[in-house]
């Protein structure tokens, strides 16, 4: 057998020089992924964030959030909105605003949004109707929604109960978010609120008309109308002015002679019509005929396009923002909605893009479509550079921010001045 060794030497040198090359292919074969992965992770947050992020001031947020963001968060939102009836460009404004904040959302990559439109009519009854199909059967984990207050408080019930996050663009009253003194904590808002509104316009009455003597007409069915109306006659009376008629009528009432006589009668120097744009046409055209001669006076809910500007001319409404700010937020905004719809953004429309950026952000910071951490993301929200100004929201969910006052003339609508918290 000694004549083999030779042979057997060298099958094992060759089996020696084999392991030797395989083991050094093992061992350089993680190198490329070593330096390939994280390079690829590097280059992630450089990619275009989603338009509302690009406003969004907390860069610390995202960069805290990094490994959640690297996972897409796909997420099913509802949009209850008056479609139809008697307010429906507030509801189209509002999807418009919606698609335009969705599209910009699911393009940026960090949140992907399927949505699911239902119309509220208007009608509290709808609204809950709505949402309840919205939670139980589309499973549904945000509703936005929807514009009026009365609407909104109803939606509101059903979110919370459900632990459903609710965000509404523009709904002012203040049992939104807070009902007998409780936080709904799922429920948010991009507007501000009622109370401070109808300050603004009390002192505005005041300070820059120098009126002496006011009118209130209010809608008693239409917590928005009502809740408005009751702050501006407070106010104006706590500065030293006094209300010589505090109006009220129903939903349905279309004839107002009675109450806009005794008005005209009195002489007062302005008129509050704290209503929605179709019911204010209705309003400032009796009290014109009735022989009104003083100034016309609103909220937001004339924002329109179509309140009649001619019956309201030389009035002044409290808003949430305006199209001839300079501020580049603003700019950019108004560029691109009336790039897609030919016209000039309303707040309605922007108080909803709002909403849905406020959205967007929170659930990229919790990287979830878990609704508790979306909610505790909002209500930690700081500073966030909205189209309407910096957004941080106090503890009942309702953002701190500034109101402006325009004036309708000649048919145009006027920027005034703006007054800050």
């Amino acid at each position: 057998m000694k004549h083999l060794k030779p042979v057997v030497l060298a099958v094992f040198a060759l089996a020696v020089s084999a392991l030797l090359v395989i083991a050094g292919c093992a061992s350089s074969a993680p190198a490329p992924a070593a330096t390939t992965a994280p390079a690829a992770k590097a280059a992630e947050p450089t990619k275009p964030a989603a338009a509302p992020a690009a406003t969004t001031a907390p860069a610390a947020g995202a960069a805290t959030t990094a490994p959640a963001a690297a996972s897409k968060v796909n997420i099913k939102i509802g949009v209850i909105a008056p479609m139809t009836g008697d307010v429906k460009t507030f509801g189209e404004d509002s999807k418009n605003a919606f698609d335009i904040a969705m599209e910009e959302a699911n393009s940026a990559g960090k949140v992907q949004i399927t949505p699911v439109y239902a119309d509220d009519k208007n009608d509290a009854t709808e609204g809950v109707n709505a949402a309840t199909k919205l939670i139980n059967q589309d499973k549904v984990k945000v509703i936005v929604g929807s514009v009026s207050s009365k609407v909104t408080i109803a939606i509101s019930e059903v979110a919370q109960a459900n632990k459903v996050v609710q965000m509404t663009g523009l709904s002012t009253n203040e049992k939104v978010t807070v009902d007998n003194g409780k936080r709904k904590d799922f429920i948010f808002r991009a507007c501000f609120i009622d109370p401070f509104q109808g300050l603004v316009m009390a002192k505005f009455t005041t300070n820059t008309i120098k009126a002496k003597t006011a009118a209130v007409m209010y809608d008693n069915g239409n917590d928005y109308s009502k809740g408005l109306g009751t702050v501006f006659k407070d106010n104006f009376e706590k500065f030293g002015g006094k209300v010589v008629n505090f109006e009220a009528y129903s939903t349905a009432d279309t004839d107002f002679s009675s109450s806009l006589t005794k008005i005209a009668s009195n002489s007062p120097d302005v008129l509050f019509l704290p209503d929605y744009y179709n019911k204010v046409n209705l309003l400032a055209v009796g009290a014109r005929e009735k022989g009104f001669k003083g100034v016309l006076l609103g909220g937001d809910g004339w924002d329109s396009s179509d309140l009649d500007k001619k019956a309201v001319d030389g009035g002044y409404y409290s808003n949430h923002y305006t199209a001839e700010s300079t501020a580049a937020e603003v700019q950019n905004w108004v560029k691109k909605y009336q790039a897609k719809y030919k016209v000039v953004p309303s707040a309605l429309a922007t108080m909803t893009y709002d909403g849905m950026n406020l959205l967007v952000d929170a659930i990229a910071r919790a990287g979830s479509d878990d609704t508790t951490k979306i909610k505790d993301a909002l209500q930690n929200t700081k500073d966030f550079k909205a189209v309407s100004g910096a957004i941080s929201f106090d503890k009942d969910g309702n953002p701190v921010k500034s109101a402006v006052v325009i004036q309708i003339k000649d048919g145009k609508e006027k920027y005034v001045e703006t007054v800050a918290p």
